[in-house]
């Protein structure tokens, strides 16, 4: 395999920031899995003063800082580049003290690498630097998670779908290979690369989803697992149709909801519709055991999601063989086929109707469990045409 430069913009944004989420533990798998081969590896970050490159040996001290979550005082730069964000400002001394190499013209530091070598971007961090990588003579690999700014602009924040449209016209101008994780995240991404007027080779890679791992030692002793419960996992955020689900249990509250996830950019008046709804609790910054311990023993798992470029929770509940209630979405058909029940993601009385015959046992026990899809398999699938 040719020398590989993977972007690492994105996890470094991420260090000191708790458990890492969607499109973080992407670029964090890439990460692992250069640094498990022998082939030569790089990392790139972009930073508030210019660009930071890693050898094998600084993706290695990255990684360690990544997993131990350490993260030291910042230097006086770092300080003054990031006033207003103290994490970042860490963040970013960390990953200088690891460069083998820095400085504001990213073609300089590209010297550094081999003939041949392969810049992968799984982050959709830096994508607006796709132009000068290809003139340092690297070719381009990208990781299209999503086009949700451009199909749904309502459910993301101000100002997002322009910036996104520019990085994705970068992705057409540039790229040699695109991934997608799912057929239905190609099928959108190139329509609109289309008309972009180029659409580069592509290639359907499912991302890898490990069995979730239990662990009650983990869980914070405010969280009662009593049954019956049932969850709904992800950000909070729009389009994650929260406010669907509150309805509901406006109407009849028929078992506990658990809501697990981070504060998004939803408005504030759906956390305090959550805090006054009785049955609902909200829970942040859970670990991956302790989420696995909740979403093991939940009566369903709630996925009334509007829009979805992967899904990973509910990859994660059919595998440990949760039964799921989720909008009719075709990217949770491409992955799960008929394993959820599906119903309109505006239809509360259908919700309703199937959330309690759900929560008084009307399902008969557990359904069979998914095996999810590995990263060996997305591995091989994509690392073979680098």
């Amino acid at each position: 395999m040719a020398a590989c430069l993977l972007d690492l913009t994105r996890l470094v944004s991420r260090l000191g920031r708790g458990p890492l989420t969607g499109v973080d533990r992407v670029e964090a798998a890439y990460l692992d899995r250069l640094l498990a081969g022998d082939d030569p590896a790089f990392g790139l970050v972009r930073s508030k003063l210019g660009y930071l490159l890693l050898d094998r040996v600084g993706m290695q001290g990255l990684h360690q800082v990544l997993h131990s979550g350490a993260l030291q005082p910042a230097d006086l730069l770092s300080r003054l580049s990031h006033r207003r964000d103290p994490l970042r400002a860490k963040a970013e001394a960390a990953t200088r003290r690891l460069a083998v190499a820095r400085g504001p013209h990213l073609r300089r530091l590209l010297r550094h690498l081999p003939a041949g070598a392969v810049y992968l971007n799984v982050g959709h961090a830096n994508l607006l630097g796709l132009a000068a990588m290809k003139a340092a003579g690297l070719r381009v690999v990208v990781l299209v998670h999503d086009v949700i700014p451009l199909d749904y602009p309502q459910f993301t924040k101000a100002g997002i779908a322009p910036v996104f449209r520019r990085k994705l016209g970068a992705v057409a101008a540039h790229a040699d290979l695109v991934v997608y994780s799912t057929r239905d995240a190609q099928q959108r991404a190139e329509a609109h690369l289309a008309r972009m007027g180029r659409v580069p080779r592509g290639v359907v890679a499912s991302l890898g989803v490990p069995v979730p791992q239990p662990d009650r030692a983990a869980l914070p002793p405010q969280i009662d697992l009593r049954p019956p419960y049932m969850v709904t996992l992800g950000t909070v955020e729009p389009r994650k149709n929260h406010a669907l689900l509150l309805d509901v249990w406006d109407l009849q509250p028929a078992v506990r909801l658990l809501i697990l996830g981070g504060r998004g950019w939803a408005e504030p008046d759906l956390f305090t519709r959550i805090a006054a709804t009785p049955g609902v609790e909200w829970h942040a910054g859970l670990s991956d055991g302790a989420v696995a311990a909740v979403l093991e023993g939940a009566a369903a798992l709630l996925a009334p999601s509007l829009a979805e470029g992967f899904g990973l929770p509910v990859v994660e509940a059919a595998a440990l063989g949760v039964p799921i209630i989720a909008t009719d979405l075709a990217v949770t058909r491409d992955l799960l086929g008929d394993y959820p029940v599906y119903l309109d993601a505006t239809d509360r009385y259908s919700w309703l109707e199937t959330i309690v015959a759900q929560g008084m046992g009307a399902d008969d026990g557990r359904r069979r469990r998914i095996t999810p899809p590995s990263w060996e398999d997305h591995f091989n699938a994509v690392l073979s045409l680098v």
